[in-house]
C-alpha cells in the first residue's frame, strides 16, 4: 500500500503521531506503526487486514492462554478480595473459551462469560448480559486489539466502576519491531499499544483511579486506600497477588458442585 501523508492523530489523547517503523503483517502486508509524542500509545495504520486476521479468533501463536487464564485467576482473586466486593457478580469480557470463568466459579466467585466472536466452551450456562451491572469486569489480552479503544471502554465502563485488564505496556520511544514480541505481526490481531501515560489520561478522562503490576491494570471509579496506594507501587506487587491467592482460596467455597447439581432436572 501507498503510505499516506495525513497526520495520523493518536487514538487515546488526539495529538499527532509519528512513524515508528514498517512492518509485514500476516508475512505479506507492509503496515505502519506510530507512536503518540504526547501520551506514548502505540497504533498501527488503519487496519484493514483485520477481517483476515481473525479467520480464526483464537490466534496459533497465543500459547499461553491456558498459563495466562491459570495465574490471572489467582491474581484476581487476590485483587477481588483485598480491594472490591468478594460476594458481587463478576464479567470476563472478551472471555474465548470461557476457561477463566470456569476457573473463577471454581474458585467461588460468581462469574460469568461474554464474548461475541468466539464459542463458550468450558463455561456453557454462565453466559453473561450486557444488560445488567457487575462489581467488576476483567477482560485479558484485549486492549492490544481494539480499533476504536475508548468505544470499547466506554462500553465496558457501562457494566461495571471496575475494569481489570492485562496488556504489555509499549515503552516510550518505542522497542523496535525486532525486539518486541507483543507487536504480533505474524497473526495481525495486535493493533494498539498502551503506555502508562496512555492509560493515566484514560484514568483522567473518565475520572477512573488507575493502579498496575507489571502487565495487569486496574481502572476503577473506587478508591482503594492508602494500603492499596502504597501497594501497587511496590515492585513485586503481582507475585504477591499471585501469593496472596494460596492463603484466601481455604475460606472461599468452591462453587463446582453448586454449578453441576443447578444442570440436574428435578
Amino acid at each position: 500500500m501507498t503510505e499516506s501523508k495525513e497526520k495520523i492523530i493518536c487514538k487515546i489523547c488526539g495529538e499527532e503521531t509519528f512513524k515508528i517503523f514498517n512492518a509485514t503483517v500476516l508475512y505479506k502486508y507492509d503496515v505502519s506503526y506510530y507512536q503518540c509524542k504526547k501520551c506514548g500509545f502505540g497504533q498501527t495504520e488503519t487496519p484493514y487486514w483485520l477481517k483476515e486476521a481473525y479467520e480464526s479468533p483464537m490466534n496459533l501463536s497465543d500459547t499461553g492462554v491456558m498459563f495466562r487464564s491459570e495465574r490471572m485467576s489467582k491474581i484476581t482473586t487476590t485483587l477481588i478480595t483485598l480491594f472490591f466486593k468478594r460476594k458481587g457478580i463478576f464479567l470476563d469480557y472478551a472471555g474465548g473459551l470461557g476457561v477463566f470463568t470456569r476457573q473463577m466459579r471454581d474458585i467461588g466467585f460468581d462469574y460469568f462469560w461474554h464474548d461475541p466472536y468466539t464459542q463458550n466452551v468450558i463455561a456453557r450456562g454462565f453466559e453473561g448480559s450486557l444488560d445488567k451491572k457487575y462489581d467488576a469486569v476483567t477482560t485479558f489480552e484485549s486492549f492490544e486489539h481494539f480499533e476504536q479503544p475508548l468505544e470499547e471502554l466506554e462500553k465496558i465502563l457501562e457494566l461495571t466502576d471496575t475494569i481489570i485488564l492485562t496488556t504489555d505496556l509499549i515503552s516510550k520511544p518505542a522497542p523496535e519491531h525486532k525486539d518486541w514480541w507483543y507487536y504480533g505481526s505474524e497473526h495481525g490481531q495486535h493493533i494498539a499499544f498502551h503506555s502508562k501515560e496512555s492509560f493515566k489520561f484514560i484514568s483522567k478522562k473518565y475520572n477512573l483511579y488507575y493502579h498496575n503490576a507489571k502487565n495487569v491494570h486496574i481502572l476503577t471509579k473506587k478508591k482503594i486506600g492508602v494500603f492499596g496506594t502504597v501497594f501497587f507501587k511496590f515492585k513485586f506487587a503481582k507475585h504477591l497477588l499471585y501469593l496472596g491467592y494460596f492463603l484466601i482460596n481455604p475460606f472461599i467455597k468452591s462453587k463446582s458442585f453448586d454449578d453441576m447439581n443447578s444442570f440436574y432436572i428435578k
